[in-house]
């Protein structure tokens, strides 16, 4: 929508919302003056954005200028910001100049060209009218209060006038009426001579204060040419301790890379030992298997063996064959005790000082 009124506006250049992705301040700043001018091109603002202090200085120029002609609230954080969110605070303004421009489209559909240029509205030059206007209906609606209190005591005041016109006119007491509104008439001119002089004196006293405070601005812009001319005399020890807290900088990130450095290696030597040992418990489950397996192949051996014994009884005499039975199963419990001392590991869970241990 904001793209769409700023082209229907007749702004120059093409705007998108990727602009608006990252912080914009060039173009936050091009738009709102833009907008300002097409609302009221008299205005005065400084267009100057380079320095933090000059952008301040803009957004608040702005914010108060729309706030004072057009009554439109503008939130300066988020014009500061000068990403989506400044968006918002400038459509404010363009809806309120599109709906404008839609406005005088229909109106110059049905007056001529020389009607509209007559009917050209000014809202920043009816401001101050607009006050008056606001102080003249109160003013009015006091005045026909007071008025209608008076209207209600004609009835007793009418009485009054009769009378009064109804009474014969003396001359005398007409002469002294007269004699006394001259009186207050040459009092009044008397007191204006006498201020009109204690105005030159005034005129007078003012000058004299006027070059007073020139001479005392003189001295005061001398001094303060003498005391930029001279050198504090704490600058050099302040340079020194600068230089210094610069380079203690410097050691303090370095030692700080270092110390990061060594952290990560630290970190990697410990996942480094962490697998070597779970590879070491992985290869001693794996030996426990295969000594339990070989035990059992071992058992169901001799096992196979002392059927083979049994068969052979009807050849020989029952003590020789009771004999080679004994004897069979000694060296089958050799055979399986030798295997199992074999197949024996000594050791620890702790690795060793070195990789060879």
């Amino acid at each position: 929508d904001f793209t769409e009124m700023m082209r229907a506006l007749g702004y120059p250049r093409l705007i998108s919302m990727e602009n608006f992705r990252t912080p914009n301040f060039m173009l936050v700043s091009e738009v709102l003056l833009w907008l300002v001018k097409r609302y009221e091109p008299q205005t005065d603002i400084p267009p100057d954005v380079e320095t933090e202090q000059d952008r301040v200085f803009f957004i608040k120029a702005v914010a108060q200028f729309m706030a004072t002609k057009a009554h439109i609230k503008l939130d300066t954080k988020k014009l500061y910001q000068a990403d989506g969110y400044a968006v918002k605070e400038l459509l404010k303004i363009t809806s309120v100049l599109y709906g404008a421009m839609n406005t005088k489209g229909v109106e110059r559909a049905d007056l001529s060209e020389e009607d509209s240029s007559k009917f050209k509205f000014d809202l920043g030059s009816k401001i101050a009218d607009l006050k008056a206007a606001r102080q003249l209906a109160s003013e009015i609606t006091s005045k026909g209060a007071s008025l209608c209190d008076l209207l209600g005591k004609e009835v007793e005041l009418r009485e009054a006038r009769t009378e009064s016109i109804a009474r014969p006119l003396e001359i005398n007491e007409a002469e002294k009426m007269m004699k006394v509104a001259i009186d207050c008439v040459l009092e009044q001119v008397q007191k204006t001579k006498d201020m009109l002089n204690n105005v030159a004196l005034d005129e007078a006293n003012l000058e004299a204060k006027i070059e007073k405070r020139k001479l005392e601005l003189e001295r005061s812009q001398k001094r303060l040419q003498t005391l930029q001319s001279v050198r504090p005399a704490f600058m050099d020890e302040y340079e020194k301790i600068e230089e210094q807290l610069q380079k203690q900088y410097s050691i303090y990130i370095e030692k700080f890379h270092n110390l990061t450095y060594m952290e990560q290696l630290l970190d990697d030597h410990r996942r480094t030992e962490q697998e070597m040992f779970e590879e070491t418990a992985n290869m001693l489950r794996l030996t426990q298997n295969r000594l339990k397996e070989e035990e059992q192949h071992l058992l169901k051996s001799g096992n196979n063996d002392d059927s083979d014994v049994e068969i052979q009884e009807d050849v020989g005499s029952d003590s020789e064959v009771e004999d080679r039975r004994i004897m069979k199963q000694r060296a089958t419990t050799e055979t399986l005790l030798q295997g199992r001392a074999g197949a024996r590991i000594v050791g620890t869970m702790q690795g060793g000082d070195t990789e060879e241990d």
